[in-house]
């Protein structure tokens, strides 16, 4: 038998940063990335309702904090991989919010060239790895990822974000176990609204503390508040410099969101009063009182902040109204990575063989 390749030994362990306050250079970032990525999302669900963004559609309204502590945290070498409800990750991730919402659109100066939609973004200078509209599709390629790191040994990380959902299919213990068995550059990250669709975790999981689930792997784990960025961005921090040094992580947000599951879901499973309940707790907001009490803003950089906020949603508006439809042609370019012998590069009803002799071909 051939002989095994000796593994390398594991890069050093560092020690995880002690907690400390955010500066308000940081805090105020963070409201910043909170408020566009709200108003981008609100500008989004009333695209669809006027029928100009189609398919699925998934906001992350009420999951700001988590969506600016989280990328803040990340190097720019870091490799994302996430879920279908992708859109303030993208942006937080650097792509330009023009791209993102043509990709909404549909259009060719997306993101995805206008292939992709809502689900399915894709940016490789950013290094936004995907969003994927399979349950879990996500876990066994971003571990993978982590395993070529690991093989070449790099010093990126790879971090995979899921609902809570996803902690309940086959691929989300397959990929931990093998994550904590060959020691993987690895951060997963459940953002935790408590509900899979519409049931509740408690009602789904045995063990509702999603991130204790990491003790079955001997892996390191942490649940932190969700609605607050900087507890994001600190738990973030501790589990890069674990998952650097070859010891994968599991950290969990809780985050509720606002709205249904998708734009389309009225969220009937919810009372009255746990609407009004959340939307007292709205994270933005909240994060607002707390830096106003610190001196960080006044209610008149609020309104500036909103305001160019709005400005910004409405000129990607615009660059994605103006962007042209794909090309037809172009529908099976990006079917692969690299060509395939026997891709079929026919659309519905086209001929299987051409015409041979004033024959005509089998209909396909």
């Amino acid at each position: 038998m051939p002989a095994t390749k000796a593994r390398p030994p594991k890069r050093p362990a560092r020690s995880a940063p002690p907690a400390r306050s955010v500066p308000k250079e940081q805090s105020l970032a963070f409201y910043r990335q909170m408020v566009f990525v709200r108003r981008f999302e609100e500008r989004a669900a009333r695209a669809y309702t006027e029928a100009k963004i189609g398919g699925y559609c998934h906001l992350n309204l009420g999951e700001e904090a988590t969506v600016a502590g989280l990328i803040a945290a990340m190097a720019p070498d870091d490799y994302l991989f996430t879920n279908y409800r992708e859109h303030g990750y993208a942006l937080a991730r650097g792509i330009a919010p023009e791209r993102v919402m043509a990709e909404l659109y549909g259009r060719s100066d997306g993101v995805s060239k206008g292939w992709g939609g809502s689900m399915h973004m894709f940016d490789l200078a950013s290094r936004f790895m995907g969003g994927y509209g399979i349950v879990g599709g996500q876990l066994p390629l971003a571990t993978g990822a982590a395993l070529a790191i690991d093989y070449r040994d790099g010093g990126e990380a790879v971090v995979c974000l899921m609902g809570d959902g996803t902690t309940n299919i086959g691929a989300f213990h397959e990929s931990l176990n093998l994550a904590a068995l060959w020691g993987l550059p690895i951060v997963y990250v459940v953002v935790n609204n408590g509900l899979g669709m519409g049931t509740t975790v408690e009602q789904s999981s045995a063990e509702p503390e999603l991130y204790k689930r990491a003790g079955s792997y001997r892996m390191a784990s942490a649940r932190v508040d969700g609605n607050d960025p900087a507890a994001v961005y600190d738990g973030m921090r501790t589990a890069l410099l674990a998952a650097r040094a070859g010891r994968p992580y599991l950290l969990e947000a809780v985050s509720e969101r606002l709205k249904g599951h998708s734009v389309v879901d009225p969220a009937r499973y919810r009372s009255r009063e746990e609407a009004e309940a959340l939307k007292a707790a709205d994270p933005i907001a909240a994060y607002a009182v707390k830096l106003h009490e610190r001196g960080v803003l006044t209610d008149e950089l609020i309104a500036e902040i909103d305001g160019e906020a709005i400005a910004a949603v409405a000129r990607a508006v615009e660059f994605a109204e103006g962007s042209p439809e794909p090309e037809v042609a172009t529908l099976f370019d990006y079917t692969y990575a690299t060509p395939v012998p026997n891709d079929s590069r026919r659309l519905p009803g086209e001929a299987l063989f051409p015409e041979v002799s004033g024959v005509s071909g089998v209909s396909a």
